[in-house]
């Protein structure tokens, strides 16, 4: 039996034991074990969890891939850079427990968009939802991507398996795990997940670091040397200047945890606040501290490569169908060109292409796979509650059994399964090489006109009256922001980076004040 189908034969075990425990948490299930978990979640196994869904294959192969130095759009990053935004994650998750989590609490919401609702009018109410329905979409479906292709790239496409197959396997996989239970089963799923993820991240450290007879200290100072532990980027006009990663880190997390109901969602499902915050900061601890070792993991998997034979050449690119040479690092053939395996692709290309033992090769696999599914099981199972419960008022609708209820919300889960499918084509199409920032740009976009709404809401004592004007501030926000930033790239030195999010919370905060009622205030 050849090693892919080794590896394969893991992923359906794995997938299978998915399935059994999906099978005992959504016995006598209703709409709010799917949409809260009848508001019975332990905060320790949230906290864990949370880690995976966090993480995700982002983190799982991005991060590691941004050590050694390479370009990914407009970024230029490298070292442990990347440390910074962890920083500002780590101090945006005491405001999402300090601020938000309260609030959710005191209003007792399943939908954290009912706020909007109540603040402002039913429009804040849906067009909040919308936006993030559309955010985490994008989001999920962009990690999703990244997982799908390689399993793809390094297990598949040898045994002739098209991709939109796999693609269609493995979101049919969480779409039968997920259709029950919803978040009562998620929140024990992300917890075996992050459990296997992070054994797969230290198995990797310890394998590599046995193999070049280094110890950590000795590693490091290695790494040191070669300029790959560097964590703070002076240059001010740079997208990753550190004090705008650390900015844009922390309004990122306010936004991407604190105003999303996919995250939001597994923290109400704790049965009180108290408990909810021993959640919110015991994950944002363990944070720090697993973001580390995943960038050490990256130093390492550098010096693995070049002992292995691995080295800085030219690498063969098609761009608009002419065949060009490329700066990379990778693998020499004999012509010498490189295999290039930058970013995205050097944890997986090590593991999967018999540089690792098989057994490690085993660990990988099911580490890549428990970072797929944490992101999209609760997405999936978000974007269902928050269009059911704050578009289609599922939980107000009197004339609806509860079965015809649920029977709504399966249609509405097997719909946003189509929806992410498609998606996971057009990033096919997109195909970047390097997607963690990506995914940073695209919700500076989707999240800001959320960040802004929700500061308005919370800051002020302001409401708005005027039909539409919420919609057009919210619409017009992420298109002056796009506007500025194309003004700012093409006539000046400085990079708007990962803080596009504040800027586009601001200009929708400042939209909301000028659209606001000057008569009406909030007692």
């Amino acid at each position: 039996m050849n090693p892919g189908t080794i590896l394969l034969l893991f992923v359906f075990a794995y997938f299978i034991g998915l399935l059994v425990i999906s099978y005992f948490t959504s016995r006598n299930s209703d709409n709010q074990s799917f949409f809260i978990g009848n508001k019975k979640s332990k905060w320790w196994l949230v906290a864990f969890g949370m880690i995976g869904t966090s993480l995700s294959g982002v983190t799982f192969i991005s991060v590691p891939g941004t050590v050694g130095k390479m370009t990914a759009g407009d970024y230029a990053f490298g070292g442990f850079e990347y440390y910074m935004m962890v920083i500002g994650f780590f101090i945006g998750y005491f405001i999402v427990a300090g601020v938000l989590l309260p609030l959710y609490y005191r209003m007792n919401l399943t939908s954290i968009y009912t706020y909007l609702g109540k603040r402002f009018n039913v429009e804040a109410h849906k067009i909040g939802s919308l936006f993030f329905i559309i955010s985490r979409a994008i989001g999920a479906t962009a990690r999703l991507y990244l997982v799908v292709n390689i399993l793809q790239i390094f297990l598949l496409e040898a045994l002739g398996v098209p991709f939109w197959v796999t693609a269609f396997v493995l979101l049919l996989m969480i779409l039968l795990y997920t259709f029950e239970g919803g978040v009562k089963t998620i929140v024990i799923t992300d917890t075996l997940q992050t459990s296997f993820m992070i054994l797969s991240l230290f198995a990797c450290i310890f394998y590599i670091l046995s193999n070049l007879n280094l110890s950590f200290g000795e590693a490091y100072s290695i790494l040191e040397q070669k300029q790959y532990t560097h964590f703070i980027n002076t240059d001010i006009n740079s997208k990753t200047f550190f004090l705008k990663t650390i900015l844009g880190g922390m309004f990122i997390t306010i936004a991407m945890t604190g105003l999303d109901q996919e995250m939001m969602q597994k923290n109400i499902s704790v049965d009180n606040l108290k408990n909810s915050k021993k959640n919110m900061l015991t994950f944002a601890g363990t944070l720090l501290f697993v973001n580390l070792a995943f960038l050490f993991l990256g130093g390492l998997l550098y010096l693995f490569a070049i002992q292995n034979g691995a080295g800085y050449g030219k690498y063969p690119e098609i761009v608009d169908g002419v065949r060009t040479l490329k700066d990379g690092f990778g693998f020499f053939k004999p012509n010498g060109e490189v295999n290039n395996i930058m970013g995205d692709d050097l944890f997986p290309a090590l593991s999967l292409l018999g540089y690792f033992p098989m057994a490690l090769s085993v660990i990988f696999i099911i580490g890549l796979i428990s970072a797929l599914f944490p992101s999209a099981d609760g997405a999936l199972t978000a974007v269902t509650s928050s269009y059911c419960v704050d578009l289609l008022g599922l939980n107000e609708d009197q004339q609806k059994t509860e079965k015809q209820k649920k029977r709504l919300r399966m249609k509405v889960h097997l719909t946003f399964t189509v929806v992410f499918f498609a998606l996971i084509m057009v990033f096919k199409a997109i195909n970047e090489k390097s997607i963690v920032y990506l995914i940073m740009e695209i919700a500076g976009y989707t999240y800001g006109p959320l960040l802004g709404l929700f500061a308005f809401g919370i800051l002020t004592k302001f409401t708005i009256v005027k039909k539409y004007s919420i919609l057009a501030v919210t619409l017009l926000a992420p298109v002056l922001t796009y506007l500025i930033n194309l003004y700012v790239t093409n006539n000046t030195d400085y990079r708007i980076g990962v803080e596009l999010i504040i800027l586009n919370g601001f200009l929708t905060f400042v939209g909301l004040w000028l659209v606001r009622s000057k008569k009406l205030e909030v007692a």
